[in-house]
């Protein structure tokens, strides 16, 4: 008597989802103001301007860039926007903020670029381990977008997954 396995999870119709397919492997860098300012506190427009007119921007030639000031220190508005000037048609993506909101941006930035209607009535599954480090808010910016579409969502592998979401029937 032979006995035929059967892969009930491909026969399962669920869709598996990896987010580190939306993981942009471009280099991170940072642009922290305080390594500008008059004695770690001051920022002098003049000298800032300078510094903006000299830097070299080309190192941030298709990089993903934070913008920050790390110091205690009260920075104008205008300063992050002319280092903004300076980075837009150089850096692949920039932000104001730290690692964290680079990262956090990087991925809604990629994530708004699926066409939602491909997972409309399906059952998806996000895979939740895999060799990047993904932040909950990759995480929560794709439920926000699935959510309204499947007919279930998620989390883990196809054969062992935790539920999120299931549209009721009404």
């Amino acid at each position: 008597m032979e006995t035929t396995i059967v892969n009930k999870v491909a026969e399962s119709g669920i869709v598996t989802l990896n987010l580190e397919n939306y993981y942009h492997e471009g280099p991170r860098m940072s642009i922290d103001l305080k390594d500008i300012l008059f004695m770690g506190m001051i920022l002098k427009e003049k000298d800032f301007r300078e510094w903006i007119k000299t830097h070299d921007w080309n190192q941030y030639k298709n990089a993903n860039v934070c913008i920050f000031c790390s110091a205690d220190a009260i920075i104008p508005t205008w300063a992050y926007m002319l280092v903004a000037a300076k980075l837009n048609g150089i850096a692949h993506h920039f932000v104001f903020g730290d690692m964290e909101t680079l990262e956090n941006s990087l991925f809604e930035k990629a994530l708004s670029t699926i066409n939602t209607d491909d997972f409309a009535d399906k059952r998806v599954v996000i895979k939740g381990c895999g060799e990047k480090n993904i932040s909950a808010s990759a995480y929560v910016e794709i439920t926000k977008l699935l959510q309204p579409v499947v007919k279930s969502l998620m989390f883990g592998e196809p054969c062992s997954t935790v539920p999120v979401y299931k549209k009721s029937i009404a």
